[in-house]
């Protein structure tokens, strides 16, 4: 981080270089995110998308990307990486294509294909150390569909296929642990209410070859039942309490790169979205939000030094 050239949010790029006029939700903190991501990747990317909600961004023939943009199935993203990044070293070893003319080669998934049915697939991308970004936009359910759970979905929340009086009583899988598990070139969590983590985290993807995860909190205006102009307010606060913690993992070493000074307590963060309205009305439910509340300060203490 010391030797980033994004000191304040003066440094962040102006330009936008993802189009605007999609069908996407008003307040996406996916598309958020993305947006910033894109401005520092640039234009020479090929995007390889997994069905999701991203997948509405290119509607035939036309497409916000400034470059090349691929569909696949849920599972299949890495493995359609893994096609374009070969494609690409053939056209470089036959000399058809400069060696610096070369593209970066991009995964775009939500979390029902990265945490879920897609990470068979990334598991083995991550062990053949295939050069390419995996960017996740983790709204915590299946979005696009009317928010069903996912493998994402965190403790207590209220789903269109979870609507029991205490919520979800499973489990967020961790997926950011996982590919930590795999020995990646590079994992980072991230969320686009903090643009200045995100760019410095991509920034540091950018400058290294192999496998990089960006893992990025997507709050969800329609999924999570919140107002759109909320979804910054929303992001800062899953950071604030704690609930999602701002790291990267490189060379088997995790820093937490924002963590919270003066964590926020998580029902601040409960009360501002209606996925979690019934742990407070009729009957508020103060033992789900201790639940909650334990599980966070648990992780914390675990990594304190």
């Amino acid at each position: 981080m010391s030797e980033t050239r994004f000191h304040s949010v003066k440094d962040l790029p102006s330009a936008r270089l993802l189009g605007t006029g999609t069908p996407m939700c008003a307040g996406c903190g996916g598309l958020q995110a993305l947006h910033q991501i894109y401005n520092l990747l640039g234009g020479r990317s090929v995007f390889v998308n997994a069905a999701g909600c991203m997948t509405l961004l290119s509607v035939y023939p036309f497409t916000p990307f400034r470059g090349s943009w691929l569909y696949t199935a849920m599972a299949s993203a890495p493995a359609g990486a893994q096609g374009v990044r070969d494609a690409l070293d053939i056209l470089i070893a036959q000399g058809r294509m400069p060696p610096e003319e070369d593209l970066q080669v991009v995964a775009l998934t939500g979390d029902g294909s990265a945490y879920g049915m897609g990470l068979s697939a990334t598991s083995g991308a991550i062990e053949r150390e295939l050069d390419f970004l995996y960017i996740v936009y983790d709204n915590e359910g299946y979005g696009n569909t009317g928010q069903q759970t996912s493998p994402a979905t965190p403790h207590g929340a209220r789903t269109a296929t979870c609507r029991g009086p205490g919520g979800f009583a499973g489990e967020k899988k961790d997926l950011f642990a996982i590919w930590c598990a795999h020995k990646p070139a590079y994992a980072a969590t991230l969320v686009g209410a903090e643009p200045l983590d995100l760019a410095r985290k991509v920034e540091t993807a950018l400058s290294i070859k192999g496998p990089r995860l960006l893992l990025a909190l997507a709050p969800c205006p329609t999924g999570w039942d919140f107002d759109p102009r909320h979804t910054v307010e929303i992001g800062k606060l899953a950071v604030k309490t704690g609930l999602w913690p701002l790291k990267e993992y490189r060379e088997g070493r995790v820093v937490h790169t924002k963590p919270p000074m003066r964590r926020v307590p998580v029902e601040r963060y409960l009360e501002t979205q209606g996925r979690f309205r019934h742990l407070f009305e009729p009957t508020r439910r103060d033992d789900r939000i201790a639940e909650i509340q334990a599980r966070v300060d648990a992780y914390w203490e675990a990594v304190a030094p």
